[in-house]
């Protein structure tokens, strides 16, 4: 089943069309999917039993972030062996976990602005939870795991890096830093939910291009970790981790530039397309 929202309101998507959670289900379930997603294996079975004869058709641009407000957003910091390595970095023993605000997340076709010349991406898999998830053994963790879906951390690097110790929430969460989309994929879609084919580019240019079955930690590993620290919550997204190939390890270094569109591609899941522009007050 893929799940997103559109205008606001939580869908089940099938090819281009879209049915309304709420309205086809006279209001047994909420508009909102962070709402939704509290009654996550009843909306599935009710989701898996539905027709579509009701449904509207939509387009890409149509769709919204997959979670409208999540409660709580972690991600990860060098899950790939390579991009430790280009980072000059040793490779993690424990996932580096940081936190991204909400208000970063933005849907797969929002415009994003530019706060300076020193963005860079980072194309990764996003895990949305889907039950109450407290202290799950890592055997256990795909069952509290509504789906998955692309993303970008987008990062401000002098931002991030600034002061005696780095700012990592800081430099990730400026407006539009998190899109997230287009839809989420629930797990059973999947052939191999832990190798599915990442990528981005930038006009063309491909960027980055791996398989999630190079992270260092997998879902369940990360899901099991945090969980033992904090609960997570129904609609919590999780950021996993990016591949090799950011700018800031590039020489010379290269960032993101206005005027430009950047796609990231995850298999089965599909495609973010984020047009970039200026800052407005830069202009």
């Amino acid at each position: 089943m893929r799940f997103g929202m559109i205008n606001g309101r939580a869908v089940v998507v099938h090819d281009d069309r879209a049915l309304d959670i709420e309205r086809a289900s006279e209001g047994r379930f909420s508009s909102r999917m962070v709402d939704a997603l509290e009654h996550w294996d009843a909306l599935l079975d009710w989701a898996r039993r539905v027709t579509f004869d009701l449904a509207d058709t939509f387009v890409p641009g149509d769709l919204g972030a997959v979670v409208d407000a999540p409660r709580q957003v972690f991600a990860v910091g060098l899950n790939y062996r390579e991009h430790a390595e280009e980072a000059n970095t040793t490779t993690p023993d424990e996932p580096l976990v940081f936190t991204k605000f909400p208000t970063s997340i933005v849907g797969p076709t929002a415009t994003v602005e530019l706060p300076s010349e020193n963005v860079d991406w980072e194309a990764e898999l996003v895990v949305v939870i889907g039950q109450y998830t407290y202290r799950v053994d890592a055997e256990k963790a795909w069952d509290h795991v509504a789906g998955l879906t692309a993303g970008q951390d987008l990062s401000e690097r002098t931002v991030q890096l600034a002061g005696p110790v780095p700012q990592f929430s800081m430099g990730k969460s400026f407006p539009g830093f998190g899109p997230v989309g287009p839809v989420f994929v629930t797990v059973d879609e999947f052939d191999d939910p832990d190798s599915l084919d990442i990528s981005c580019s930038v006009d063309g240019d491909v960027l980055q291009s791996a398989s999630t079955s190079q992270m260092i930690f997998g879902v369940t590993e990360l899901v099991s970790k945090l969980s033992y620290v904090c609960p997570l919550l129904p609609g919590d997204l999780i950021f996993t981790g990016t591949p090799s190939g950011v700018g800031m390890a590039r020489q010379p270094a290269r960032y993101l530039a206005p005027n430009s569109t950047l796609v990231t591609t995850i298999e089965h899941i599909g495609e973010l397309r984020n047009r970039l522009v200026a800052e407005e007050s830069t202009r």
